[in-house]
């Protein structure tokens, strides 16, 4: 994926947040309302929120497991795409490739597990995950806004 930088002109914004289950609706509409400046459609709204949202639930899961840490997101709006990435410090994924396999988890226990990274993968144009063990993992998504709009003319 294409590193984007912020620059003087570029839209963007910046949320910190401590890795509470009770942050990631927050994230989550903070991250819409942001993005409504792009005047998406109900189902490209709904589809960022989907994924913002399984991205901070996997910091918060995963990432600070007995600890609460904080969970950065920055997003920033270049024309008609909308770039948002979700940063931890915590613990890391091990293995990058065998995490992105739908049903994985390292959580059974959990009801609803292994399908974030398959749910982010679907509902944005492009996801990149960095992570190293002990070292946190960043999530990068984009997501261009308006695609569906310009099929139908």
């Amino acid at each position: 994926m294409e590193e984007y930088t912020i620059k003087k002109t570029t839209d963007y914004m910046a949320l910190e947040v401590p890795a509470k289950s009770e942050n990631e609706s927050f994230v989550r509409v903070v991250v819409a309302a942001f993005a409504a400046r792009l005047d998406p459609t109900l189902e490209e709204i709904n589809e960022l929120k989907t994924a913002v949202s399984e991205a901070v639930t996997n910091s918060i899961l995963h990432a600070y497991e007995y600890s609460t840490g904080i969970i950065r997101i920055r997003a920033l709006i270049e024309k008609q795409q909308f770039f948002v990435e979700i940063h931890d410090s915590g613990k890391g994924i091990k293995d990058i490739a065998q995490a992105r396999e739908p049903l994985y988890t390292d959580k059974p226990e959990l009801e609803r597990s292994g399908m974030g990274f398959t749910i982010m993968e679907n509902f944005m144009d492009q996801v990149t995950i960095e992570s190293a063990p002990g070292k946190g993992t960043t999530i990068k998504m984009l997501k261009t806004f308006g695609k569906s709009t310009e099929k139908n003319h």
